[in-house]
């Protein structure tokens, strides 16, 4: 399976949204997804990965490089949205994506990559495990505003 992994752009915001609408049941509207997307196309730190087969979006994650001043955090690598095509799991591909997304991590001197994940996805929680990841005891700690 011949799987492009390149940095996503503003014509690729359709096919992630259709994709993570899918995976993660939600209803991004694509105008805004467009503008949000474009908010922070330039930036060294938010990255938009895809996986591309003959030109359609199968994968698909986000990673913000987050640049710290202290020695003992240094500077991380935090994926969410990571998304593949479900007829297609099971064939290495979220593998081969976090290999992508640790290559950029290492490039931003990250010592570090932690994945959010939510609590349904189980399988790919399994994923995450193989690749090496560890399910921390700190909590993930959200506020609505």
């Amino acid at each position: 399976m011949n799987v492009v992994f390149r940095k996503a752009t503003v014509d690729d915001v359709e096919g992630i949204i259709k994709l993570c609408d899918k995976i993660f049941e939600e209803k991004t509207d694509i105008a805004e997804g467009r503008r949000l997307f474009q908010l922070t196309d330039n930036s060294p730190n938010d990255i938009y990965i895809v996986g591309v087969i003959d030109d359609e979006i199968i994968a698909h994650a986000k990673v913000t490089i987050i640049r710290t001043m202290y020695d003992s955090m240094g500077n991380y690598a935090m994926i969410n949205h990571v998304a593949v095509k479900e007829e297609l799991r099971r064939h290495k591909i979220a593998t081969m994506m976090l290999d992508y997304i640790t290559d950029i991590s290492k490039k931003c001197e990250c010592k570090t990559m932690c994945l959010w994940s939510k609590n349904f996805r189980e399988a790919a929680h399994k994923c995450y495990k193989n690749y090496g990841f560890e399910l921390l005891e700190a909590g993930f700690f959200e506020k609505r505003i």
